[in-house]
């Protein structure tokens, strides 16, 4: 049965644990243990998008392991290794005015203080110090140079308009990579 449904990636299952059943656990929220906030994952397995309820998880040495609903051996829980964990986006909690989860940032057109068209937000990653947009260039942008922009509101970011599909930043055509 395939359930048509598109997500957030919260995680990956990476292998069995133990002789209950139990998986190790590769997070992507921040923190890492915010994935046992959620009960209810869907998956791809196959070729078909399957859906997971997991019953327990926890923190275990520098991992996490979780147990799933009807899988209650090593065996059992191999075909489970390697499923990326996602939930429908209308389960992340709200997010203060200011503060936004990256999947709403892709796509999003970005423009400098003047109006240049800098090209669209490829992915987002983390540094040290601060997240860092990829805006890669498009048919509309003003070149075919691919930037990267920290995420430092305020300073960079100046403003973020989600309905109209755009970000405007503080930054030149000219600063490149």
């Amino acid at each position: 049965m395939s359930l048509n449904k598109s997500g957030i990636r919260l995680g990956r299952v990476a292998s069995p644990y133990g002789v209950k059943g139990w998986v190790k656990l590769v997070s992507f929220t921040q923190p890492r243990d915010n994935i046992f906030s959620y009960r209810h994952f869907f998956a791809n397995r196959n070729g078909v998008q399957v859906e997971l309820e997991m019953d327990d998880g926890k923190p275990q040495g520098k991992g996490l392991i979780a147990h799933f609903v009807g899988f209650d051996t090593p065996e059992a829980v191999r075909e489970l290794t390697g499923l990326e964990l996602s939930v429908s986006s209308d389960t992340l909690p709200e997010l203060d005015a200011e503060d936004y989860y990256w999947h709403q940032l892709i796509g999003l057109q970005v423009f400098n203080r003047t109006g240049v068209n800098l090209g669209r937000v490829e992915s987002l990653f983390e540094t040290g110090a601060n997240d860092v947009v990829v805006v890669a260039p498009d048919s509309d942008s003003i070149d075919d140079h691919q930037r990267l922009i920290p995420w430092l509101p305020e300073r960079v970011v100046i403003e973020v308009d989600l309905a109209a599909g755009c970000i405007v930043v503080d930054w030149e055509p000219d600063y490149l990579i």
